[in-house]
């Protein structure tokens, strides 16, 4: 894994510790540095960290077995990707498959994988984005599986980076069904949970959808402790509105707008008009007592006015 305090430098020497070859690794921040332009990547590169991300989400026990497929756009005409049945903690750049845009084989001497109408897609509806990942990260895919989204304002940073994470209603996957019940989200998203399925993440490169994965599995994961908790405080709606006017400024027109006419994020509608007060279960019951024998000790006085 990269070391989270450091800087992605580009760099055109193999490294130790970060990518085994040419393309990202971590480096001591030296200034503004930047990597290539998606497009302009190339196609060596591009096997190189597929690779490298193969085996990071198979080490994160994202996958199993022969579970998850990513991809990358070579060009308008090209897509780069994993290929079937392959363990994607075992690929070597070689095993990766090169495809049109309907999804038929060019080169490599593996199939292509079953899942690639949902790369497809995703690459159609968003020209935007360059890297598609998707996986069954465990606790981002049993919300997927107990029908629930990823759609409360509970972490300032998810509301930031990704907005909201949906949850697609379930396809058969390597069916239409699957693009069928994705292909409403991918514009507004860069993050989908997949009813009984897993998620896929995708974003202007291959780094950014990696990442992204990785923010839905946290996120999860914080979500799940404030259920065992048995308590969720969520940001107010004038706490969200300002987050995502930031993720604007932050990411430009790349990010997907907001609608805040939906339920997502889901935000705590109360909390600016309302002060709440926590009372236990045994000051519930005094208040109550109180209250009853209030009501109680006024009665005579009703019944004497009535005569």
């Amino acid at each position: 894994m990269l070391d989270k305090g450091l800087t992605l430098q580009y760099r055109e020497k193999p490294t130790r510790g970060g990518l085994r070859a040419k393309g990202f690794g971590p480096a001591r921040s030296q200034g503004p540095a930047s990597p290539p332009s998606p497009m302009t990547r190339t196609e060596g590169e591009l096997r190189r960290e597929i690779v490298e991300i193969g085996r990071w989400i198979h080490q994160q026990g994202f996958v199993a077995a022969y579970d998850g497929n990513i991809s990358a756009r070579l060009d308008d005409h090209r897509i780069l990707s994993t290929p079937t049945t392959t363990s994607k903690g075992m690929m070597h750049t070689e095993d990766l498959v090169i495809c049109d845009y309907e999804g038929k084989k060019i080169t490599g001497r593996r199939s292509v994988t079953s899942e690639m109408a949902m790369h497809l897609l995703i690459y159609k509806r968003r020209p935007d984005v360059h890297g598609v990942v998707h996986a069954h990260p465990p606790t981002a895919t049993g919300y997927a599986a107990a029908g629930l989204s990823l759609n409360k304002a509970l972490v300032s940073e998810v509301v930031l980076s990704l907005g909201c994470i949906p949850l697609a209603r379930y396809g058969t996957p390597g069916t239409p069904e699957l693009t069928e019940a994705l292909a409403p989200l991918v514009a507004s998203y860069d993050a989908i949970l997949m009813a009984n399925h897993g998620v896929v993440t995708y974003g202007p490169d291959l780094m950014t959808a990696y990442f992204r994965m990785e923010t839905v599995e946290h996120f999860a994961k914080i979500s799940l402790v404030t259920e065992l908790l048995g308590r969720q405080v969520l940001l107010s709606e004038p706490e969200v509105d300002k987050l995502l006017a930031a993720r604007a400024r932050y990411f430009g027109p790349g990010a997907p707008p907001i609608e805040r006419s939906s339920v997502c994020p889901v935000t705590d509608g109360v909390r600016e008009t309302s002060e709440r007060i926590p009372v236990s279960r045994q000051e519930l019951e005094a208040m109550v007592r109180e209250a009853v024998r209030s009501m109680i000790s006024r009665e005579p006085t009703a019944k004497s006015v009535e005569g």
